[in-house]
């Protein structure tokens, strides 16, 4: 199980076959942030916001029985917004970076076994709700890149 949890927080902090959320976003030009390329892509912002609200929700999924998810697809995505402010920004930023390291502490406790189904979902095990966010965390990683290449901000 030690090796399958190792294999986990390497996935789930990047790094290995895809770049990590952290650098996706390292150095990136505030001008950027909030710059649409087209009307069929999301911004820099919306990217991470959604990936905020999908995090907090299979974070929350995992330890509250009582949590209620957004409404599917809507509620995973933010309202397009005219012009992004520093404190929007850091306050995605800022959360999103908050439950990623509950997330990491939760993966790196021993005492959680990965393939144990979560008790009050009756059907999905631990294991399966990191791949998720591991899938779901590399996808978005790599289309914020995207839209940087296009703004020459790589």
């Amino acid at each position: 199980m030690d090796l399958l949890r190792e294999h986990i927080l390497k996935s789930l902090n990047g790094g290995q076959a895809f770049v990590s959320i952290r650098e996706a976003l390292d150095n990136i030009n505030p001008e950027v942030r909030n710059a649409r390329a087209n009307k069929n892509l999301h911004t820099i912002w919306e990217e991470l916001e959604h990936m905020r609200i999908a995090q907090e929700d299979i974070l929350n999924y995992i330890l509250d029985p009582g949590w209620s998810s957004p409404q599917w697809p809507e509620g995973y995505w933010p309202e397009p917004i005219d012009a992004l402010t520093e404190e929007q920004w850091k306050r995605t930023f800022n959360g999103f970076f908050s439950d990623f390291k509950k997330i990491i502490k939760l993966a790196s406790d021993p005492d959680l076994d990965l393939l144990a189904i979560i008790p009050h979902t009756k059907v999905h095990t631990y294991l399966r709700e990191f791949l998720i966010l591991i899938e779901h965390n590399a996808y978005h990683a790599g289309k914020i890149i995207t839209i940087r290449k296009i703004f020459e901000n790589w």
